[in-house]
């Protein structure tokens, strides 16, 4: 068994070993609104559910040089943000949104995704998107790095309303084959949802 100590490697080898080991990881598409009105969208792989009740999502999106990315800081400024699950369907043209624009320069031009209005919140969700979330900033922390340069932030959404499309929702559940999901591994590649099997849990 190899031995690493994480305190002596750089950012980028544990980035490496990390997205190499954590995987898949579900990937969330979401869209932001600027104080000036510019929906942002990005997609992220920090991504995962903490809580049913209430519905809550966590969302870490990593600081270059400790300044925040467009969707925190939106997020934050706002209180607002709308999370899709990438699927098939939409999975190329969410790679292009992660494309490094200005601040206060939207990425939907990009791509031929289309904004689709919310119905709880002011922050436009994506019409292309199987399922999204409309979601309010719960909480946000600030971690890593040091006070005054933090690493990353930790956004905690509290899902306020949830819109499926209707072929792959039946009796309260989703149907993951409808879904096709898309999941992030390591560097450049994903993966579709692939064989699954079911385990009884123990009582």
């Amino acid at each position: 068994m190899l031995s690493f100590d994480s305190e002596k490697m750089t950012e980028r080898e544990n980035y490496k070993i990390l997205t190499g080991s954590i995987i898949p990881r579900p990937v969330a598409l979401v869209t932001t609104v600027s104080e000036s009105g510019t929906v942002n969208v990005a997609p992220f792989s920090y991504f995962n559910i903490i809580s049913a009740n209430p519905p809550m999502v966590s969302l870490s999106i990593q600081r270059r040089n400790g300044i925040q990315k467009d969707t925190a800081r939106n997020a934050v400024e706002k209180g607002e943000f709308v999370v899709h699950i990438t699927d098939e369907n939409i999975v190329e043209e969410a790679n292009k949104t992660a494309a490094e624009l200005p601040y206060d320069e939207s990425e939907l031009p990009l791509s031929t995704l289309t904004p689709a209005e919310s119905s709880s919140i002011a922050v436009p969700g994506i019409k292309e998107a199987k399922v999204r979330f409309e979601c309010i900033v719960e909480d946000t922390l600030q971690l890593g790095g040091t006070d005054t340069k933090p690493a990353c932030d930790l956004l905690i959404g509290r899902v306020v309303t949830y819109h499926i499309e209707p072929t792959i929702y039946n009796d309260g559940k989703i149907d993951a084959n409808g879904l096709k999901p898309i999941s992030r591994l390591a560097g450049n590649n994903y993966a579709k949802l692939g064989e699954t099997f079911s385990l009884k849990r123990p009582r």
